[in-house]
C-alpha cells in the first residue's frame, strides 16, 4: 500500500475552487425506488446533499446512470462514462469532468447521505491536494470513500482498476496515496453515525426521518 501523505490545509477561501460531484449511479434495488429522490425532513436527499456541497464547492455537478430522473434538481447532469461498475465509475466520470473544467480533482459525495454536512465537506476540502482525502468513521472499513476528495492524479489508477474488473473503492485507496481525517476531527463536525448514514433500505429511510425530526442539528 502506498504511504499515506499529509496534505497541508488550504488557506481560507481556497475551497471556492473545489469541484464537487454527487454520485447517483446506484440502482436502488434494496430501496425499491430512486433513493436519492426520497424525502427526508421535507427535502429530497439529493437536494440536501446538493445544498451542503454548494456551501463548499465553487462548482457542483451530478453524475447518474439515469440523468433524466434528476432534471428538476437544478444541477449540471452527466451519465456515468462507464455504466454498471459501481461508485468507481462515478468517481472516474467526476475526475474526467473536473479535469475538463481545469480542476485538480473532485470532492465526491454519495447521493444517499442526507446528513453529510457542509462542515464535514469543508474539513475534507481544506486538505485537498495530490492524495485522496478520506474521513474515518465507525463503519466496517473504518473510512468513508463515498464522502471524500479524489485528486486527478489518481485517475489512471482508477481507470486501470475499472478496466480490469476491480471496482471496489478500497482497492483504489490501496493503490494510491491517501490521507485520513481522524475520527476525532470528524466528530467535531457531528456524530459520524449520522453524518455517514446511507439510505439504502426503507428501514434506513425511517431512521433518517426520525433523525431529521429530532432537532435542527439534523
Amino acid at each position: 500500500m502506498p504511504a499515506s501523505r499529509t496534505n497541508s490545509p488550504r488557506a481560507p477561501g481556497d475551497t471556492e475552487r473545489v469541484f464537487g460531484a454527487i454520485l447517483a449511479g446506484g440502482a436502488s434495488r434494496r430501496f425499491g425506488a430512486p433513493k436519492a429522490l426520497a424525502s427526508v425532513g421535507g427535502r429530497r436527499i439529493v437536494e440536501r446533499v446538493r445544498d451542503a456541497l454548494a456551501e463548499v464547492a465553487g462548482e457542483a455537478v451530478l453524475i447518474a446512470n439515469e440523468p433524466r430522473l434528476f432534471d428538476g434538481v437544478g444541477m449540471e447532469l452527466r451519465g456515468d462514462a462507464v455504466a454498471g461498475v459501481g461508485p468507481l465509475g462515478g468517481i472516474v466520470t467526476a475526475l474526467r469532468w473536473a479535469m475538463e473544467r481545469g480542476h485538480a480533482g473532485a470532492l465526491c459525495v454519495a447521493c444517499d447521505m442526507p446528513f453529510a454536512s457542509a462542515a464535514l465537506l469543508r474539513t475534507i476540502a481544506a486538505r485537498a491536494g495530490d492524495a485522496v482525502v478520506v474521513p474515518e468513521s465507525r463503519g466496517r472499513r473504518g473510512v468513508e470513500p463515498l464522502c471524500a476528495w479524489y485528486p486527478a492524479a489518481c485517475l489512471p489508477a482508477a481507470e486501470r482498476l475499472m478496466a480490469g474488473g476491480s471496482w471496489a473503492l478500497h482497492e483504489l485507496l490501496g493503490a494510491v496515496p491517501s490521507v485520513r481525517i481522524p475520527l476525532a476531527e470528524v466528530e467535531r463536525c457531528g456524530d459520524p453515525g449520522i453524518l455517514f448514514l446511507n439510505v439504502n433500505t426503507p428501514a434506513d429511510h425511517e431512521l433518517a426521518e426520525r433523525i431529521a425530526a429530532s432537532g435542527p442539528a439534523a
